[in-house]
C-alpha cells in the first residue's frame, strides 16, 4: 500500500521542487498551493528564505499572509507529488478569493485520490496550529478541486464572481470522520 506525509521544503529537495514546478509548465498546467515558488523555482534557495519569512505574522511580507507550504511525499519512492500550502491570520482579499488552503498535485499524477490525502494531512497540520474551520476557495471550471473539497466535508458557503465556491470544513469533524480512511494510507 502506498504511504504518503508532508514534508516541509529543503535544500535537498530542490531538484525535485523544480522539476514539480516545470511539470506543469510542460503540461500547461495551474500551479497551485506552491506559495509562491512558481515564480521564484529558478531561485529555490531564494524561496526557502521568502517562506521562512513567511511563516511568521511578525516578518510576513505586507499585504501577505503568513503561511507554510508543505510536499506531499509518496513513501515507496520518496517522490515529490504534490504541494500544499496552509494559512493563518488571513487578508481580506484572501477571506474573499483564497482561504486557509491552497493545493496541488503534479500533472500525472492526477485523478489518483493524493489530493484528498494531501488535503486530510494538511487538516491534521491546521488542528495543530488551532484552526478550527478552514476555507478553501475552487471555481466551477475546476471539479477535481471541488470534488476533493467536498470529499472531506466542505460546506459551499456561496458563490462570489466567475463562480468561485468558498468552502468550510470543520477541522476536527473531518479528520474524525476520515481517520480511517487515511489510517493506512498516512
Amino acid at each position: 500500500m502506498e504511504k504518503f506525509y508532508l514534508e516541509e521544503p529543503s535544500i535537498k529537495r530542490k531538484e525535485e521542487a523544480i522539476n514539480y514546478i516545470k511539470e506543469h509548465l510542460k503540461y500547461n498546467s495551474a500551479i497551485n498551493g506552491s506559495g509562491g515558488l512558481d515564480s521564484r523555482y529558478e531561485n529555490y534557495e531564494e524561496w526557502l528564505k521568502y517562506r521562512e519569512l513567511n511563516k511568521s505574522i511578525d516578518t510576513c511580507p505586507e499585504g501577505k499572509c503568513p503561511g507554510i507550504e508543505y510536499f506531499l511525499i509518496r513513501e515507496n519512492d520518496d517522490k515529490l507529488i504534490g504541494m500544499i500550502n496552509l494559512r493563518w491570520d488571513l487578508t481580506e482579499d484572501m477571506l474573499q478569493h483564497g482561504g486557509h488552503i491552497g493545493y496541488g498535485i503534479r500533472p500525472t499524477e492526477r485523478r489518483k485520490g493524493y489530493n484528498k490525502i494531501n488535503l486530510y494531512l494538511c487538516l491534521l497540520k491546521a488542528r495543530e496550529l488551532g484552526l478550527d474551520k478552514v476555507l478553501l476557495t475552487a471555481y466551477d471550471t475546476n471539479p477535481g478541486s471541488v470534488k476533493t473539497i467536498l470529499a472531506l466535508g466542505g460546506v459551499l458557503e456561496n458563490k462570489i464572481e466567475d463562480n468561485l465556491g468558498r468552502y468550510w470544513i470543520d477541522v476536527e469533524d473531518s479528520i474524525n470522520k476520515y481517520k480511517d480512511v487515511y489510517k493506512g494510507v498516512i
